[in-house]
């Protein structure tokens, strides 16, 4: 196919429409002759006339009435296009592709999800649930959720929800059984439900603080799950102990299905931050996410006073 030059195009509808070169150029802000040549060397690329010239006037031959036709409509198209294109700039729509952790992501958009959607009906959310790390350009993701210590470096955090608190928890019936743990090296003794990230397939630690020095116990590998919500119904259904966060035990907590051990050495982690890359967040859809998401920053549940 013999190349075609858009600018030429371009000069080519503007005479044809103004029958006139002298009105096309001015309309265009060239020459006459920059017109001129525009046209001629289309004619010459391509073998066919398309416009007829005399001293009074410019007029389309049969093939230059055809062309004028399509051309009309192509760049209609294209106009309408471009103009479609700035719907992206001005307001939010399109599809926003957003990055999970499994349990704790979906706590905090269980109610966030729908406002958003609401307030913006032209965003489409495409949520992915993983608790592991994950390159947000690379795999096409807009924005994450992940714990602070999780976001990776280079990225633009903010805050969600405050620090979390974690608990140690256990069954009513399973702490009557095997009795409650005093000090963390207890574990070792007990039955444990452990959490393995999907990606790296390494055991979430079980970490703990006695006298400002922080450790982990290794607890062995009684019951493995790579699904926070599932190791808290095994744990109601009393087959161990679970380290969770407090955020997503709350209810069980209150409602005295699970009981907290060995509290005082539970340290809190940091909270849920939302992140993504300095480049993206001018995205309208993004934006509007951002400010709709930290414009009320989830409270996380505090302790409560119980057994320990």
């Amino acid at each position: 196919m013999k190349p075609y030059s858009m600018e030429a195009i371009r000069i080519f509808l503007a005479v044809a429409e103004a029958r006139s070169f002298t009105a096309a150029a001015i309309r265009l802000g060239v020459t006459p002759a920059a017109a001129s040549k525009a046209v001629k060397l289309l004619e010459a690329q391509h073998g066919v006339i398309v416009l007829v010239r005399n001293t009074r006037r410019v007029a389309l031959t049969e093939a230059g009435t055809a062309l004028y036709a399509s051309l009309l409509a192509a760049t209609t198209q294209i106009d309408e296009a471009f103009l479609a294109l700035t719907r992206y700039r001005d307001r939010p729509a399109g599809t926003l592709r957003l990055t999970v952790p499994r349990a704790l992501g979906a706590l905090v958009l269980k109610d966030l999800a729908p406002r958003f959607q609401r307030a913006y009906p032209d965003v489409a959310l495409d949520i992915s649930l993983d608790d592991g790390e994950v390159d947000l350009l690379e795999q096409g993701f807009d924005a994450g959720i992940r714990l602070g210590q999780q976001v990776a470096q280079g990225m633009v955090a903010v805050r969600l929800t405050d620090d979390l608190a974690w608990s140690v928890v256990g069954a009513p019936a399973y702490l009557a059984r095997a009795g409650r743990p005093r000090i963390p090296e207890d574990l070792v003794r007990h039955a444990t439900v452990r959490y393995r990230f999907h990606r790296s397939r390494a055991l979430a630690p079980w970490s703990f603080v006695r006298d400002g020095d922080r450790f982990q116990v290794e607890t062995g590998q009684h019951l493995v799950v790579n699904d926070t919500g599932l190791i808290a119904d095994f744990v109601r259904s009393g087959l161990g102990l679970a380290y969770l966060p407090v955020i997503e035990i709350a209810a069980d907590l209150a409602a005295g299905q699970l009981e907290r051990v060995l509290q005082p050495f539970v340290p809190r982690t940091s909270g849920l931050f939302l992140y993504f890359a300095a480049k993206t967040q001018s995205q309208p859809k993004l934006r509007a996410f951002i400010n709709m998401a930290t414009a009320a920053p989830t409270t996380t549940p505090t302790d409560r006073s119980g057994p320990i």
